[in-house]
């Protein structure tokens, strides 16, 4: 698999300094985690379940989650349980390509049954979604894939009042951190459950706002980091929380994006009839708050909000060239970047260059003169 395949050669010759390269879910953990990307949720009780996923994996979708948690209503679950069953029995014949696919149970505690459900379909799995997940429910289930097959990896959401209220959530992270240090090589990435933490406070953040303008929740994303995404060996690759918002809706505020990008591009039309009009303004300003939050990757719920998380996912040119100063000067100290308007000091910035070279190698560099609009525009107009 590798990103942005969907663009014709010549379009991706045409952006691309340094195009993304292919990967598979035989990758190491890391680099899987961050080409994880945008993560697209779809209900188990989808119609025609297989082919919508083939269809995503044709649109440029790498990573999925079959849902049956939240997206299924009590009184279907049973019906979902099948199709779900039946889905990954198709999928898991070799007869195509497939995203990585997750499934997600309803509860932590369900795992063992659903996977018994699916029986070889979990052939076409890479991993699973562990909702609500505590380090006492939390060992069970990494337990069940231990033992069935060790293959599948595990992602762990963490959205409960024990992680969410400040008076438990230092011994809750506490203990979650050393159940998934015991367990680092099963575990691909930690997924943040903002909707059910927001939940707990009677909270729905508005489309006009970002995840980080709620600060009970910006808090806990913040702890979260601060715990389970260390760079110095300890930590996860933690991911972005969902988006939740579609388009056609009367704007309370202006749009969330400067318009000198556009213009700069010439990209007035695309930023007020596909981007704004899109609702994708928020959603873009809310993915590079993840990145500066130290978060990787993104929740979606809607096939439109992939090409946005990628877009903003390519590494710039400017970005390469700062991460291959630092990471050559080993010796540490400090020197002006080859664009000549930042510091590089090579110690301190290390750890991000390490990362951005990652990034770059999945979603590839962009050209100098190209930026996260052009990219954009052409993964919208290619759909």
């Amino acid at each position: 698999m590798r990103h942005f395949r969907q663009l014709p050669d010549e379009v991706r010759q045409r952006l691309f300094h340094l195009p993304p390269q292919p990967f598979d879910r035989a990758a190491p953990r890391e680099e899987l985690a961050f080409g994880l990307g945008a993560t697209l949720y779809v209900p188990a009780t989808r119609p025609d379940l297989a082919g919508t996923i083939r269809r995503r994996w044709s649109d440029g979708v790498l990573s999925m989650v079959i849902d049956l948690e939240d997206a299924v209503a009590d009184d279907e679950v049973q019906h979902a349980i099948r199709a779900t069953a039946a889905a990954l029995s198709e999928l898991a014949d070799g007869s195509g390509p497939l995203p990585l696919l997750f499934l997600r149970p309803r509860s932590t505690a369900e795992t063992a049954s659903l996977l018994d459900a699916v029986g070889d379909g979990a052939r076409a799995l890479t991993g699973v979604v562990l909702p609500k997940f505590t380090a006492a429910a939390g060992r069970d289930a990494l337990a069940v894939l231990a033992a069935r097959d060790t293959h599948l990896y595990a992602m762990p959401v963490l959205e409960t009042p024990s992680i969410v209220y400040r008076e438990c959530r230092d011994e809750q992270l506490g203990g979650i951190s050393e159940l998934l240090a015991e367990e680092r090589e099963r575990v691909l990435a930690v997924r943040i459950g903002a909707t059910d933490m927001s939940a707990l406070f009677g909270i729905r953040r508005d489309r006009d706002l970002t995840i980080y303008d709620v600060h009970v929740v910006a808090e806990t994303i913040s702890a979260i980091v601060n715990r389970l995404a260390r760079s110095d060996g300890t930590g996860f690759v933690v991911t972005g929380p969902v988006w939740e918002y579609f388009a056609d809706h009367e704007r309370m505020f202006r749009p969330l994006l400067r318009a000198t990008p556009f213009e700069r591009n010439h990209a007035a039309r695309f930023r007020e009839k596909l981007l704004v009009g899109r609702d994708l303004d928020g959603l873009l300003r809310e993915t590079a708050l993840d990145r500066a939050n130290g978060l990787h990757g993104k929740t979606v719920i809607h096939p439109s909000h992939v090409a946005a998380v990628h877009a903003l996912s390519a590494v710039t040119h400017e970005e390469h060239q700062d991460a291959l100063d630092i990471m050559h000067g080993e010796s540490g100290g400090v020197g002006a970047s080859s664009y000549r308007n930042k510091m590089n000091e090579m110690k301190p910035h290390r750890n991000w260059a390490r990362q951005t070279l990652i990034r770059a190698d999945l979603f590839g560099v962009t050209r100098a003169e190209v930026g996260f609009v052009d990219l954009l525009t052409a993964l919208v107009e290619e759909r």
